[in-house]
């Protein structure tokens, strides 16, 4: 299959409906959006952009990890067992992507150059725990979410585990760092986030102002401000823990579903909105939004990452991975 079978482009905003433009304001500079298809009935969701151009992310649906590589649009597949159906993937202090496995309730660390799995099982006493997200913290231990109600520290050298029950049960979801080395989660179900003591392990809860906003996923700032998306509300908010202020803004359109969030090197926020079928890139400085609907309806952008210039998401309703691409002029 040549490069162009695989990579379809257009130019970000033609695409766009032009009401749901006008809510989000002209675009602010050139974009360039891409869309890459994978396999069929991946499920393709979160993503982990590699230092080398490449871009790893879940087969949800197929139990895979994959590999695009956008140069050439060539995949490769990693079956990562029996039953698997993974969520989350980083990139560890180690290079190699480790993986929050639900379908096998484990932690999966796939080496990067021979694709070997090893896998790090949960206890029995939390036989599922809907494992969700994982990041590293600066010590090098590993921090994960379930939405059973749990999250985790695994220590990737010795293997030992530590499993802690969520302060107010079930909903433990997204989870970030900031760039002290802060790690804070967030709880759809519980309506909250909350930062996790390192050397304990506790959690302490804080309140977004949005009642029962349903915050599913968080991301730092270079600044530190904890960055939320809130589902059930379709807001964006951002909780600043230096001085324990609030503000919250409402996507633009009608009835927004707000899933993920991630913040890149320029400190724009980029989330996807369900309802909108789009991307959606906000700026703090001005206030204002950028609409990136996709083209294909029930795109389903679960998750975003990224690195400098470069915006990436897992589209697992089409079997696409999507990149929009901030085009110097």
């Amino acid at each position: 299959m040549n490069r162009r079978e695989f990579l379809s482009c257009t130019t970000a905003g033609i695409l766009a409906a032009p009401a749901l433009l006008r809510s989000a304001g002209a675009q602010e500079g050139p974009f360039r959006t891409r869309y890459y298809p994978v396999a069929a009935g991946m499920g393709s969701r979160d993503v982990a952009p590699a230092p080398d151009g490449t871009v790893w992310f879940c087969g949800q649906r197929n139990g895979t990890l994959g590999r695009l590589d956008p140069r050439d649009g060539s995949l490769k597949l990693v079956d990562l067992g029996k039953g698997a159906a993974p969520h989350g993937v980083v990139i560890g202090p180690d290079g190699a992507l480790w993986v929050t496995e639900g379908g096998q309730n484990a932690i999966a660390r796939v080496d990067p150059a021979d694709h070997k799995v090893t896998l790090f099982r949960l206890p029995e006493k939390e036989a599922y725990a809907n494992l969700n997200t994982g990041v590293f913290d600066q010590g090098g231990m590993f921090w994960f979410t379930g939405q059973s109600g749990i999250y985790g520290r695994l220590d990737p050298k010795s293997g030992d585990m530590t499993v802690f029950k969520s302060p107010r049960g079930r909903g433990t979801y997204g989870i970030a760092i900031t760039p002290k080395g802060d790690v804070w989660y967030a709880s759809l179900a519980g309506s909250h986030i909350a930062k996790i003591d390192l050397a304990t392990g506790n959690a302490t809860v804080v309140e977004p102002p949005t009642p029962n906003q349903g915050a599913r996923r968080v991301w730092s700032d270079s600044q530190g401000r904890i960055w939320v998306s809130e589902w059930n509300s379709g807001n964006v908010s951002v909780h600043d823990p230096a001085n324990g202020s609030w503000k919250a803004w409402k996507l633009p359109g009608d009835n927004p579903r707000t899933y993920s969030v991630y913040v890149d090197d320029k400190d724009k926020v980029w989330l996807t909105d369900f309802s909108a079928n789009a991307i959606v890139r906000f700026d703090p400085v001005t206030e204002k939004f950028n609409a990136f609907p996709s083209d294909k309806s029930g795109a389903n952008v679960r998750q975003m990452a990224g690195r400098a210039g470069e915006a990436w998401g897992g589209e697992s309703g089409t079997n696409r991975l999507v990149v929009i691409q901030t085009v110097l002029a």
